[in-house]
């Protein structure tokens, strides 16, 4: 390339050029040898200036559709996921910001490429602007609209993105304070009118046992979800150094593992008598089993859907789920449905809460509420659901005793001690 070519560029090609052949020159330097303070200032200045490249880069992206017109592509965000093996929905993302910078805010493109606010700031920025235009077009004006827009900009100084989304939702209110609390009205039915529309819930089968569970609900659900899940795993918090631990075992659990145990329960021990119904009862499984492996306990027992269950886990749901138990003799023969009434009632909840106070496995002191109801005598051996044949244990302990795995006794007490089988 002669210096005539060079002199005939434009400006922002030539310092693209330079940037490259710099960072041709610095890519073989070993930063680890920096002192901390010129780290920090390299970092500092690296990150900004990153940040006013890309307000660059996009800013040409969002005026180069001949670019994309010149190979067919859909947008020059699918060419530079082409040529660059980048991520095709982040380009994407990079597209609509662009454009949406250019055609519309353009007092926000500036500052970014001034080092005023940083790519997350600047699609934060567009969006809550997007979103008033959209929502209160008929409110306010130009005028105003640009008044929303400095007044973002100036914000970024002080807030990181998170805190100006927050400050784009009440937008309104700074620009129009006296139509605020109609508009907020307004905003807040069609808020939860899009999330309730949005709601989805995902039932995947891993094919190991598990299902994954994925979906989007509103906020109010989301909470009461939250609030509902918290009531199972709060007793199993240790309140004084802040970890979260098993009840029995004093293992360090993540909380995420807990809210999903929580999740079981909380599955385990909705109230049918509150759920809608549908077919006959409204959460009745049928699980069916051969009645001789059943009191011997071997073998599996399967829902109506084909889904298998252990030994262990129809025991267990028999105590505390609204479960009818199709035992099966001789060429698919029912010899017995149980009902519903064989679990124990609230009145006798209560009663087992008063005598046992909490989980009678030996050390676990999970409170009575958070505790589910065992039969000592299991009902597929002619078990009573009364008092003298009932014991409250927390999920852990109640998944415990009906493990094979697992030897357990009682104490004098009345208490169980649990010891692995070797």
């Amino acid at each position: 390339m002669t210096d005539t070519d060079v002199d005939l560029q434009h400006p922002l090609l030539r310092f693209a050029t330079a940037v490259s052949e710099a960072l041709d020159r610095v890519s073989a330097l070993e930063p680890a040898f920096l002192p901390a303070e010129q780290k920090r200032a390299a970092l500092l200045t690296l990150a900004q200036d990153s940040e006013r490249i890309t307000a660059l880069r996009v800013q040409l992206q969002g005026c180069a559709e001949e670019v994309a017109d010149a190979v067919g592509a859909r947008d020059v965000g699918d060419v530079l996921a082409h040529e660059l093996h980048r991520d095709r929905r982040r380009m994407h993302r990079d597209q609509a910001l662009a454009e949406a910078l250019t055609l519309r805010w353009t007092r926000t493109a500036s500052a970014w490429r001034q080092g005023r606010v940083n790519g997350e700031q600047a699609a934060v920025i567009a969006d809550a602007l997007d979103q008033l235009h959209a929502h209160a077009r008929s409110w306010i004006t130009h005028d105003q609209l640009i008044e929303a827009e400095e007044h973002l900009i100036t914000e970024a100084a002080n807030f990181d993105p998170h805190g100006l989304k927050v400050l784009g939702r009440r937008l309104f209110e700074v620009i129009c304070p006296d139509q605020a609390d109609e508009q907020e009205q307004l905003a807040l039915q069609r808020a939860e009118a899009d999330a309730r529309a949005a709601a989805r819930l995902k039932l995947m089968p891993m094919g190991d046992g598990s299902v994954r569970i994925s979906g989007r609900v509103p906020d109010a659900t989301a909470r009461r979800l939250a609030t509902l899940l918290d009531a199972h795993t709060a007793p199993r918090r240790d309140h004084l150094s802040g970890d979260v631990r098993d009840a029995a075992t004093g293992e360090r659990l993540p909380a995420d593992r807990l809210r999903g145990q929580a999740f079981c329960t909380l599955v385990e021990h909705a109230d049918p008598d509150k759920l809608p119904r549908h077919g006959q009862t409204a959460t009745t499984l049928f699980v069916t089993m051969d009645f001789h492996k059943l009191r011997a306990g071997v073998g599996a027992g399967a829902l109506l859907d084909g889904t298998p269950l252990s030994v262990g886990d129809v025991r267990r749901l028999a105590c505390n789920a609204e479960l009818i138990p199709a035992v099966l003799g001789g060429p698919s023969e029912v010899l017995d449905l149980g009902r519903a009434s064989r679990l124990f009632q609230p009145p006798q909840r209560k009663a087992l809460a008063l005598r046992d106070l909490h989980c009678r496995a030996q050390g676990c002191t999970v409170p009575a509420p958070f505790c589910e109801a065992h039969h000592l005598h299991p009902w597929s051996t002619g078990g009573r659901t009364d008092l003298a044949d009932g014991v409250l244990l927390c999920s852990f302990h109640h998944h415990r005793i009906h493990d094979d795995r697992y030897h357990h006794e009682r104490a004098p007490d009345g208490s169980f001690r649990f010891h692995c089988r070797t």
